[in-house]
């Protein structure tokens, strides 16, 4: 028994200790896996240092109850505190239920005082109710008499032929006429009688002020000096008024127009003759009609007299007109708005078009003039360069007016038809021309240079050219616009120089064809509007320059005595076979390859300036040289094939006796015999025509 006893108190005693042995080891394991870097941690270490704590068995004993005792203080201090505040609510809370009672007080008070005066105030308010409604009526039949009634003053300003035009007529006529358009709020009213009566009224005062207006500018037209404009705002203001009544408006300009068509007129004519406007003499003025018999000055005076008057006679009616803007097409638009009856359906005023129009007519009868006198001078001319610069000026100047006007003017209209005119002149004098030409051209020049009828032409097609690059036609379509001009000055002229040359004899023929054509080029090559014409005329020059080539290679071959080796050689192949066949083709026998040897030998010194000699009278001496040196490099070359098959001839000799080695001893001394008979026989070809390819580029480069 005592020793289960004793086993019993051992288990107890082992059990005990591994229980705490197992607490500690879970105590280390927790403080152990504390991160030191959590903020609760870091504080509570902070706080510690903050106390200078000393790390002893005592003080870790009673750090807890310290801090135990800190925290009960605290706690304590915090419900004082409270108390204190606790207090001073019951302080607050007696304060607002004094000030509730307070204000219960006033409340009954003032109610019973609102209670004794209603009475008095519903009176007053009545009463004022009252006195509003007649200040309203007041204020109102005030307002309506000063916006709807005119004074006898004002009714004088707008009616009275003695008062003159001036800002006080432009307010009267203003207010009439938003008394006017305010009307038409009285005829919506039940009572339309007033509104009738007053718009009938206003009708009547607005007519009369619109006639005293119409009366005043039919007075100062007639004073109304364009030339010199001393234009004032009242003009202006009174012409954007009146534009408000069309019909009025339209009469004005039918008069002014009228009167400055006459002007215009007698001031053409005073320019030509050299007086002033009042037909008096000016000295300073020299007559247009003083240089007649020069066409084209005289024309371009009038042009250029037709033309500041027609921007100077523009400028002056804008400045009139539309100087302001729109203000005029916005009265034109008020005026067939207040009478519709008066405009036409769909048509919108354009105050640009409208002065356009204005100018058009204005000029009608400088037009007449201009056309009859141009029409004269263009059909006494009988030169065509003349009439085509008379017709370029008309040119210049309706492009420069029509970008003013437009193309629909009187003086467009007239431009065009002169233009027109004109080129027809230049037409007809062209075909004369041309028919003369083909008659006196029958044969070339015995030199072979330009004939002297198109050596004129290409003169007078300069300065067509330079007439017509100094227009204003747009670059895109130059070309196409003068082509007819070229179609009908050169081609005629050219076509027959080109049909001369088969008359003659190569290279003759091709010679002259080559003067013409470059002369020609020459001619155009400066114009940026010739480029087709250029390419045709280097297309033909191209075709002459490969013949005149062919032509001197052809001299080159034959004169050197090469062309019969040339021959020869060509049909063969680089086979064996052709190439043995070459000693015993007639050209390459011993006698006739020494002859072509000393024949090349007495060439070569005089050969490249005997083939200049043959295009001695081509004009342009380049060309030659570049003609001859071509014709010589394919020389060189026909020569380098000869003297490469000459080599291979002699060396397809010499190998003979080597490719009848292989055979049987006696076909192998028979072929042996045969080829040192032919080696004994036969002189080598590059020692009978020993000349070099190196040797023939040198003197003929």
């Amino acid at each position: 028994m005592s020793q289960d006893f004793s086993e019993s108190y051992d288990d107890r005693i082992g059990s005990t200790i591994s229980q705490r042995s197992n607490a500690l080891s879970n105590k280390l394991s927790a403080v152990l896996s504390v991160s030191y870097a959590d903020s609760e941690i870091r504080d509570a270490l902070r706080f510690l240092d903050s106390k200078n704590i000393q790390n002893t068995p005592d003080l870790r004993r009673r750090l807890r109850w310290d801090l135990q005792k800190e925290v009960i203080d605290c706690n304590g201090s915090i419900v004082k505190e409270f108390g204190q505040v606790a207090e001073q609510l019951k302080r607050i809370g007696s304060s607002i239920s004094s000030l509730n009672k307070c204000c219960e007080d006033m409340r009954r008070l003032v109610a019973a005082a609102r209670q004794e005066n209603a009475p008095v105030l519903d009176e007053a308010s009545t009463l004022l109710a009252q006195r509003q409604d007649l200040e309203k009526k007041k204020h109102l039949l005030d307002a309506f008499n000063k916006h709807f009634i005119l004074s006898d003053e004002e009714l004088m300003v707008l009616t009275s032929t003695t008062e003159p035009i001036n800002e006080h007529f432009f307010a009267v006529l203003a207010r009439i006429k938003q008394v006017h358009s305010d009307c038409k709020v009285l005829l919506g009213s039940e009572n339309q009688r007033l509104g009738l009566e007053l718009m009938e009224q206003s009708s009547r005062h607005l007519n009369n002020g619109y006639q005293k207006l119409y009366r005043w500018i039919q007075n100062e037209f007639k004073t109304l000096d364009l030339e010199n404009p001393q234009i004032n705002a009242f003009m202006r203001k009174s012409l954007r008024t009146l534009a408000e009544r069309p019909a009025l408006f339209e009469s004005c300009l039918d008069s002014f127009s009228e009167a400055r068509e006459h002007i215009l007129t007698d001031g053409f004519h005073s320019a030509l003759a050299g007086s002033s406007m009042n037909h008096d003499t000016d000295s300073m003025m020299k007559p247009i009609e003083l240089h007649a018999h020069d066409a084209l000055r005289y024309i371009g005076d009038m042009l250029a007299w037709t033309h500041s008057a027609t921007v100077s006679e523009r400028e002056a009616l804008e400045s009139l007109f539309i100087a302001e803007g729109d203000e005029m097409a916005k009265g034109i638009q008020a005026g067939r708005h207040s009478q519709p009856w008066s405009a036409v359906d769909g048509e919108s005023f354009d105050g640009r078009k409208a002065l356009d129009d204005l100018v058009n007519r204005n000029m009608t009868g400088v037009a007449r003039a201009l056309r009859q006198r141009v029409e004269q001078a263009i059909q006494g001319q009988n030169d065509t360069v003349t009439v085509y610069k008379i017709a370029s000026l008309i040119s210049f100047y309706r492009v420069t007016l029509t970008k003013l006007f437009g193309p629909e003017s009187s003086i467009m209209e007239t431009l065009s038809g002169l233009e027109e005119s004109a080129m027809h002149q230049f037409e007809v004098l062209r075909n004369d021309y041309t028919a003369t030409v083909k008659a006196e051209l029958t044969r070339a020049p015995a030199d072979l240079s330009v004939p002297d009828v198109l050596d004129e032409t290409l003169i007078q097609l300069k300065a067509l050219m330079k007439s017509y690059e100094s227009s204003l036609a747009p670059t895109s379509y130059r070309e196409a616009e003068f082509q007819p001009i070229l179609s009908q000055t050169l081609k005629p002229v050219l076509d027959a120089c080109e049909s001369l040359p088969e008359k003659l004899e190569t290279p003759a023929n091709n010679i002259f064809l080559l003067n013409c054509h470059l002369a020609t080029k020459k001619t155009l090559q400066p114009f940026d509007f010739t480029h087709s014409v250029i390419e045709q005329i280097d297309q033909s020059i191209e075709s002459s320059t490969d013949k005149l080539i062919d032509y001197q290679h052809a001299f080159f071959l034959h004169v050197s005595g090469l062309h019969p080796l040339l021959t020869a050689l060509i049909p063969l192949t680089d086979s064996p076979a052709d190439l043995a066949k070459i000693h015993s083709l007639p050209p390459f026998q011993q006698t006739a390859l020494t002859e072509a040897s000393q024949t090349l030998d007495d060439f070569l010194p005089s050969g490249l300036m005997d083939a200049l000699d043959n295009l001695k009278r081509l004009r342009d001496t380049k060309l030659a040289g570049d003609i001859t040196s071509e014709a010589a490099d394919r020389f060189c070359e026909d020569f380098d094939f000869v003297e490469g098959r000459l080599a291979a001839g002699d060396e397809m000799l010499a190998g003979e006796e080597e490719d009848a080695e292989g055979s049987d001893e006696e076909a192998e001394r028979k072929d042996r015999r045969e080829a040192q008979q032919r080696r004994l026989d036969a002189v080598p070809l590059k020692e009978l025509y020993p000349r070099t390819s190196g040797e023939i580029r040198v003197l003929l480069s």
